[in-house]
């Protein structure tokens, strides 16, 4: 049985942000009755992350692995203009309270499209119209436009996982009903919080990642050693292509970095896009000078300099770190010079990662470029809940049958990985 439950006033005007049907209907716990007193909690929906004070959120955040789910960087997405309404990404944050005490979060939005998630649904959305269904809106738990494992409901230490967990479901379920939300979603999520919310009902979709684990490697020639001879002579011509370039690559981090480095990651992000992904630039130069000076401490920058001396790198990727974790996020080159995005966003990155003690490395979605240079690919999952019957029934029955053809994909990646240890723990 869990505790008693009031629902403050959400105030979320989700016609003017662009998403019909989604109108917000609070309500209110009935009055107090004979029966005994339960713990009393309220929920509240909130619109947008400045409402609540960096420190309460953080304390849930902060003991975390991932750095995607602190303040700093959720109100920076909205601040900047990247993640609002008028992307397509409306924030929707539940927060449950004890007393004045915020004791768990869970950062959502409302969608009225697919793009910028990582996961591909569109298969989903084609069934849902020609069974005459309402795909959209959507509820979705992710951090926008960042494919990196680690989502799961914000909890204090100490509160007890199960009953806050089932408050927030359930919260969830009755806000989506209430304002006509097709389904509730959960990309990359916490693998260790996935089983949690499976017990609960939600159902299991595979996908996988390019990560790269450090075996206890003392140096970057001990990594390549995991290599087959063919492979470990082409990752060391690739590098030294670089060096034959006249280039220097450098890595800054936390204080270190210059201040002048952090609108030019837009510049590098903004030309990677136009070249390679268009339609995809859903970051905004505000997203990244903002960085500085609050979030600097988790950023790391790999810049490749012309000449020594120079201020302004030809080329550089972007990089967070938080414990024992490091998370490519972006890339750009403003002159092309062979195998230097190869230096870059994977061997430098590894290097700095095997030197500090690191033990994993996600250089970021897609390319499978990147399993013959030492990222296996790692099974992650996304959560789905579908509020049409129809829709979740045919989810049900044909979820492991999706799954299992995802994991022979897997297998198959990691069968071709051109290593000369077999027995290096590629651990799905």
């Amino acid at each position: 049985m869990v505790g008693k439950i009031n629902r403050e006033n959400t105030a979320l005007p989700a016609r003017e942000r662009g998403l019909q049907g989604a109108e917000v209907n609070s309500a209110h716990s009935p009055s107090p009755s004979s029966r005994p007193q339960r713990t009393q909690y309220s929920v509240n929906w909130i619109a947008k992350l400045a409402e609540i004070p960096k420190t309460e959120w953080d304390a849930l955040a902060e003991p975390l692995n991932t750095p995607f789910l602190e303040w700093e960087w959720l109100n920076n997405l909205e601040t900047s203009g990247s993640a609002t309404a008028k992307t397509g990404w409306q924030p929707c944050h539940l927060t449950i309270w004890r007393d004045r005490q915020l004791i768990a979060a869970a950062p959502l939005y409302l969608k009225g499209h697919s793009y910028g998630e990582f996961v591909f649904d569109h298969q989903w959305a084609d069934l849902s119209y020609r069974l005459g269904v309402r795909y959209y809106p959507k509820m979705l738990g992710m951090t926008p436009f960042t494919p990196a494992v680690g989502y799961r409901f914000l909890i204090a230490p100490g509160e007890n996982e199960d009953e806050i967990t089932e408050i927030a479901i359930a919260e969830i379920e009755r806000f989506c009903k209430s304002n006509r939300i097709a389904s509730c979603n959960f990309l990359f999520v916490d693998p260790d919080w996935r089983i949690l919310m499976e017990r609960h009902g939600f159902s299991s979709w595979l996908h996988y990642s390019y990560i790269w684990s450090n075996q206890d490697f003392r140096s970057f020639d001990d990594y390549l050693q995991m290599f087959n001879a063919n492979q470990r002579r082409n990752i060391k011509r690739e590098r030294n292509s670089v060096a034959k370039a006249g280039l220097e690559v450098k890595v800054f981090t936390g204080e270190e970095i210059p201040r002048h480095l952090y609108p030019l990651i837009y510049s590098f992000y903004s030309s990677t896009c136009d070249k390679f992904y268009w339609g995809s630039k859903y970051l905004t130069r505000s997203f990244f000078e903002q960085l500085y000076p609050r979030y600097s401490h988790r950023v790391l920058l790999v810049a490749a300099y012309q000449k020594e001396g120079t201020r302004t790198p030809v080329g550089m990727s972007f990089c967070l770190h938080k414990e024992r974790n490091l998370y490519g996020r972006y890339w750009g080159c403003f002159e092309e010079y062979n195998c230097l995005h190869f230096e870059a966003c994977y061997y430098k990155p590894i290097e700095w990662a095997i030197n500090n003690g690191l033990q994993m490395f996600d250089p970021g979605a897609g390319g499978s470029h990147k399993k013959r240079r030492g990222f296996p690919a790692k099974t992650n999952y996304s959560l789905h809940r579908f509020y049409n019957r129809k829709m979740e029934r045919i989810l049900r029955n044909y979820i492991e049958e999706i799954n299992q053809m995802e994991l022979e994909e897997i297998e198959a990646i990691n069968n071709d990985l051109p290593i000369s240890k077999r027995t290096i723990n590629f651990k799905l």
